[in-house]
């Protein structure tokens, strides 16, 4: 296993791990908000940087670098430090970047006082209810773990954002909610009315599914295609959590019986 020091300590890690999670197994405290864990590294919020020193690959003198903890491989040999002047002058730059765009995000304005930021030099959004920071996990979760892409992003620049294609009902979405599960921020809003799931961030409705015992919505009906993989017996399918239960306790006191 790859031997590595990290704020002075000497820890080993877990082969193929990558520096945030080689931080976290040594219990250090490392902020983040584009990484979740079964999703491959992304390094978009750079809140994760830290600063490396590493035999040079030639000369074997040692190289000083800022990297991006989370798409870094813990390599044998590096020494961390996760809280160095450089990476810690990018971090707070970055956090003035999201109190620009997101300035009533309480999760950015509790980072950004962690950090020691109160306030930024960059112009504020006028939108004063933007809570999105691009960091791009409804993208990719609802890509790489759904397999649905429903979303993704659209325009570059400032004009930057998230998005179903042309703002319109998303045909693929499955009304998963998995998008706003893993949100950092609560920028995806979704709420279930009248037997449908509204996702308004994404201008998409979904029916929902009715339990065919009380008849109360509850589930996404393009979730269906769960019935495969889901093991359930088939008079049972489709009920709601609540219903499945009540029914196995009533089954399994006949058997007792």
């Amino acid at each position: 296993m790859p031997e590595l020091t990290i704020n002075g300590r000497t820890f080993e890690a877990p082969p193929e791990t990558n520096l945030l999670q080689a931080i976290r197994q040594a219990g250090e405290h490392l902020p983040t908000l584009c990484h979740w864990e079964g999703l491959p590294p992304y390094g978009a919020c750079r809140l994760c940087l830290v600063e490396v020193e590493r035999p040079g690959a030639v000369t074997g003198e040692t190289e000083a670098a800022v990297v991006a903890a989370c798409t870094y491989p813990a390599a044998d040999g590096l020494v961390v430090d996760t809280h160095g002047p450089q990476a810690t002058a990018v971090r707070r730059m970055m956090l003035e970047f999201m109190l620009a765009r997101c300035p009533n995000s309480e999760t950015i304005q509790q980072l950004a006082a962690e950090a020691g930021v109160s306030q930024t030099r960059f112009p504020v959004n006028e939108n004063a209810e933007e809570l999105c920071i691009l960091c791009g996990l409804c993208v990719r979760v609802c890509r790489d773990l759904v397999g649905a892409a429903a979303i993704s992003f659209i325009d570059r620049g400032a004009e930057r954002m998230v998005g179903a294609p042309f703002q319109l009902q998303s045909e693929a979405c499955i009304g998963c909610a998995a998008c706003a599960a893993v949100c950092p921020t609560g920028a995806v809003s979704i709420e279930d009315v009248d037997g449908q799931r509204v996702l308004r961030t994404w201008n998409t409705t979904v029916p929902l599914h009715r339990c065919p015992e009380c008849g109360q919505p509850y589930a996404p009906e393009p979730m269906a295609f769960l019935k495969g993989l889901v093991p359930v017996s088939a008079e049972r399918w489709g009920m709601c959590p609540k219903c499945r239960r009540q029914t196995t306790a009533a089954q399994l006191e006949v058997v007792r019986l």
